[in-house]
């Protein structure tokens, strides 16, 4: 793409250009301990300054769900009927609940027209490519929509983080992904940025519960466990990769997701809300939650 090549991001990160604050220590944790600390448990919803003091009651939850769906379905319709094309890109921490806001978005849908994408690491003919071909592959043709769980920004938080990709790499990612997002959006796709965040407390909570729920076991992954002292790393890597990549062509949308009820909710809300489409039911598909669901800097660089 055309430009310059911009130097790698420096180490100032957040709206002004400021360091993130150290985030406080959390209580000593170990997560082969079966016990989790108290702290942590009750800080589990309302760190970070979640909004809600109680988790969204199951019976609620389940109404609420089984009215949006109904929608996705009308939505689906109206996306195969005009030949349009979303993608909707799910990005977050480990733990944040990426694959069960897609797997309730999928729940109902004609899986010929809707399928989500979560990608292993490339393979060595992949490594040699332009860093975007392999997910050019899984765009959606007319009529159709893909759910990434995570997407190309692997590279702004997991292989920054880890050391999976060098500081050139970064900086050139950081400055093609906007215009590579604005040839999807001139093209014709509709994209959505969802970004799901969680308190430390939180992500603290979901790996203990990995470790020790024996059905859960499977979700926790070396990576899982690499990234819990590597707490604000994240957050310097997050913040960067808002400051870049959050444009008026592909803007991001934060979900506070604590609470994974009240996120898989506000997020179908979200897409929704977003479309005109034949027997909309307004006071379903209406505007998300302010307090969980935002694009500004409260959401972005806020607790």
């Amino acid at each position: 793409m055309a430009g310059s090549k911009k130097q790698a991001p420096s180490r100032k990160t957040g709206r002004s250009g400021e360091e993130p604050a150290t985030s406080l220590t959390p209580p000593v944790f170990d997560i082969d301990n079966p016990t989790l600390p108290d702290e942590i448990d009750k800080k589990a919803l309302t760190g970070g300054g979640y909004p809600y003091a109680r988790k969204l009651k199951r019976k609620a939850y389940e109404k609420e769900l089984a009215a949006l769906q109904f929608e996705l379905v009308k939505l689906q319709s109206h996306i195969q009927k005009y030949g349009e094309r979303l993608v909707i890109v799910f990005e977050g921490r480990d733990s944040a609940g990426k694959g069960g806001c897609i797997a309730r978005f999928m729940q109902h849908l004609n899986p010929r027209h809707a399928r989500a994408v979560a990608l292993t690491k490339p393979t060595e003919t992949e490594r040699g490519q332009w860093y975007f071909q392999r997910y050019v592959a899984h765009m959606p043709t007319a009529g159709d929509m893909t759910l990434f769980d995570r997407s190309w920004y692997n590279r702004a938080g997991v292989e920054r983080v880890m050391g999976f990709c060098s500081q050139d790499q970064l900086a050139d990612f950081l400055r093609d992904a906007p215009e590579y997002e604005n040839l999807l959006v001139q093209d014709g796709i509709r994209l959505f940025k969802i970004f799901l965040t969680i308190a430390r407390e939180t992500q603290l909570k979901r790996f203990h519960e990995r470790r020790h729920n024996p059905v859960k076991q499977w979700k926790l992954t070396d990576i899982d466990l690499a990234a819990i002292p590597k707490w604000d790393e994240y957050t310097k890597a997050q913040h960067e990769m808002f400051r870049f990549t959050h444009t008026p062509t592909a803007p991001w949308t934060v979900v506070r997701a604590n609470d994974q009820r009240r996120a898989r909710l506000e997020s179908i809300r979200l897409v929704l809300n977003a479309f005109d489409y034949t027997e909309k039911d307004a006071s379903v598909a209406n505007a998300p939650d302010p307090k969980i669901v935002g694009s500004d800097e409260r959401f972005f660089y806020g607790t």
